[in-house]
C-alpha cells in the first residue's frame, strides 16, 4: 500500500492514561496544515468529553463485523471488550491530500499497519513508571475498577513491543514530553529520517 505520495504514515501508541491523546491533539494544532488525525471506527461507549466524527465513529458490534468482513480496514482489534478499526478509505483520503495521517493504535494495530504500510514510523508514549500510570487511570474516573485493572494488565503486556517503535518518548513531563513529540512529527513530517533508530 506504500506509494511514492509525500505524505507519511506516523503511528502514535501508549497506554490508557500516559498522556498520548493530550500530547497529539496539542501536535495536531501546531501542523493541521500538514498532518491530519484518522478517525477510528470503534463499538465502545463515547465517553462524556468524546464527539461522534471528531474523535471516533462509534458504530455497533454487528456493524464492525460487517465491516471487517468487507475488508474496510487497515488495521482492527478487539481491545479491552471492544472492537477499534482504522478504516482503508480515512488513511487513503488523508494521504491523497498530501498530508501525512497520524494514527492512534495499540500495539496490535501499529504492528499492522507496519505490515500494511511498511515506511509507517511508530511513536510510542511511555508512562515514567506503572505506579504513576495507575495514578493517572485511578485520576481520570472514566472506567470502573475493572476496567483500569484490565488497562494496567494490558499495559504491562504492551511493553514487549516497545523496542519495535522507532521513537519512544517517556511522558514524565507533558511540556518536555510535547516538545520532544512536536520535534519527532516535524522532522517526520519534513522526511527528516536520518536520526530515527530503524528496526
Amino acid at each position: 500500500m506504500s506509494d511514492a505520495r509525500s505524505g507519511k504514515v506516523i503511528v502514535i501508541s501508549g497506554p490508557s492514561g500516559v498522556g498520548k491523546t493530550s500530547l497529539y491533539k496539542k501536535v495536531l494544532e501546531s501542523v493541521k496544515d500538514k498532518l491530519d488525525f484518522s478517525i477510528s471506527v470503534t463499538t465502545r461507549t463515547p465517553r462524556a468529553d468524546e464527539k461522534e466524527g471528531a474523535d471516533y465513529l462509534f458504530i455497533s458490534n454487528d456493524e464492525f463485523k460487517k465491516r471487517a468482513a468487507r475488508g474496510e480496514f487497515a488495521e482492527w482489534a478487539e481491545v479491552h471488550g471492544n472492537f477499534y478499526g482504522t478504516p482503508k478509505s480515512e488513511i487513503e483520503r488523508i494521504l491523497t491530500s498530501g498530508k501525512s495521517v497520524l494514527l492512534d493504535l495499540d500495539v496490535q494495530g501499529a504492528m499492522k499497519i507496519r505490515d500494511s504500510y511498511p515506511d509507517a514510523k511508530l511513536i510510542y508514549i511511555l508512562p515514567p513508571s506503572f505506579e504513576v500510570l495507575e495514578r493517572r487511570l485511578y485520576g481520570r474516573n472514566t472506567d470502573d475498577d475493572e476496567t483500569r485493572h484490565i488497562r494496567m494488565q494490558n499495559a504491562v503486556s504492551e511493553m514487549k513491543y516497545v523496542s519495535k517503535y522507532h521513537i519512544r518518548i517517556v511522558n514524565d513531563d507533558f511540556d518536555k514530553a510535547l516538545a520532544l513529540l512536536s520535534e519527532a512529527v516535524g522532522k517526520l513530517i519534513a522526511g527528516d529520517e536520518s536520526w530515527i533508530e530503524y528496526l
